[in-house]
């Protein structure tokens, strides 16, 4: 991995990316044989959380990819307050069990790993690799990419319906938005993963009973509306130094 990675930011970048999805959808019919939903799922993320955080702590690179502490005061993003909404949106229409106990415990476990490995790749390697040329280019690429990869719901087994996929694609945009400013903001893939892994892992208590299209769609307009309203305050809101910072990094 070393060799690819001084080799090319961007294609150690690309290949983490192929790699994550391809087992992704790979564990999906595996989980069906063994019988535990998101078992496969779970040993898979945890191999490959194990080894990219091994990789970039052997290599120096937890700093660079934002495991570490944001330099910038919590009050200077609004204490995180529209991280803790979003991360409550799976419950706006209730609570539900949908799995049972071997299955919730395999999908948290999985979740959690999910919540690293996607912010990791894509607001992580994929965005550092790109913004080395062009901030702008780097954070519409790491935001759509991430958007786009959601369809793959709809061919890997995942079950996911066509309407349901949008929602996932639009919403995942938009969250990818917000994330990749709060990574370049501040510095800090922390509050990304931690609210990435509570949504996700929430969404297996979410009650769809009496969830309509149209009472989704509402859902989902404020989702978006706090998403992109937080990310562009951040962008306004921004300390001179930390967007000095910023701006050397992409020239550099």
């Amino acid at each position: 991995m070393k060799k690819i990675y001084e080799k090319s930011e961007l294609i150690f970048a690309l290949v983490w990316t192929v790699i994550y999805c391809a087992l992704q959808s790979f564990a999906n019919p595996l989980n069906e044989i063994v019988g535990t939903a998101y078992s496969v799922s779970a040993i898979f993320c945890i191999l490959q959380t194990a080894i990219l955080f091994a990789f970039l702590q052997r290599n120096g690179l937890l700093k660079r990819y934002g495991l570490c502490k944001s330099p910038i005061p919590a009050r200077r993003f609004l204490y995180y307050l529209p991280l803790f909404i979003l991360a409550t949106r799976n419950f706006w229409n209730g609570t539900a069990f949908n799995l049972d106990l071997p299955g919730t415990v395999c999908y948290i476990v999985c979740m959690l790993c999910v919540g690293f490995l996607e912010e990791a790749i894509f607001r992580g390697l994929l965005f550092k690799a790109i913004a080395k040329d062009n901030v702008k280019t780097a954070i519409i690429i790491s935001s759509v990419t991430f958007g786009l990869g959601h369809l793959l719901n709809l061919v890997n087994g995942s079950g996911a319906e066509l309407t349901e996929n949008l929602f996932q694609v639009t919403g995942a945009i938009a969250i990818g938005f917000m994330f990749v400013v709060l990574f370049y903001r501040g510095g800090s893939l922390l509050p990304c993963i931690i609210t990435h892994a509570a949504i996700n892992i929430t969404s297996i208590f979410a009650n769809e009973t009496g969830l309509t299209v149209e009472k989704r769609m509402i859902f989902h307009l404020v989702l978006i509306a706090i998403t992109v309203s937080y990310a562009l305050i951040l962008i306004k809101t921004l300390p001179e130094g930390q967007r000095a910072n910023g701006n050397r990094e992409a020239k550099g």
